[in-house]
């Protein structure tokens, strides 16, 4: 399989280190939204996209990128994300980004999220919050869900 993961990860590198840990198991190439190559995206058959969360989304550089991708028939493609704070049930931050893969034509397999170092404004106060994440089990729980993906096992959240 084929396999390429899209990644903006701007402040300390957490989300890098989950699309490190995905692209293991995958046997993907990392690359961020500057360096993707459409062309190595059209012949990929699973493409991942993910991002930190900024204000309760992901990050612009990764949604722009998406919004500029032309529409047509794609394979499959999953959303990951990391953030300080949980993702709230009814208005999961990973929700806009699956939609607007899903315009694109992507079939989206699932989404996964775990928590990181987080120093956005009230929590640089304190020294930032969750210091020690994603942690071994997050990341652990992230190369779990990208074998799922690997072996076809159905959409995965």
């Amino acid at each position: 399989m084929k396999a390429v993961i899209v990644c903006a990860s701007v402040s300390h590198g957490n989300t890098r280190r989950v699309a490190d840990s995905m692209a293991q198991v995958l046997g993907a190439k990392v690359v961020s939204p500057e360096q993707a190559d459409l062309a190595e995206l059209t012949g990929a058959d699973l493409v991942g996209f993910g991002s930190g969360v900024f204000y309760g989304r992901l990050h612009p550089r990764l949604t722009d990128f998406v919004k500029a991708l032309p529409t047509r028939q794609r394979g499959r493609a999953f959303v990951f994300a990391t953030s300080g704070l949980p993702e709230m049930p009814l208005a999961p931050f990973t929700r806009p980004l699956v939609q607007l893969l899903e315009g694109k034509g992507f079939e989206v397999d699932g989404s996964f999220s775990c928590r990181a170092f987080d120093t956005w404004a009230p929590f640089k106060l304190v020294g930032g919050i969750h210091r020690q994440r994603p942690n071994v089990g997050d990341l652990a729980a992230a190369r779990a869900f990208a074998g799922r993906l690997r072996d076809g096992r159905g959409p995965v959240s």
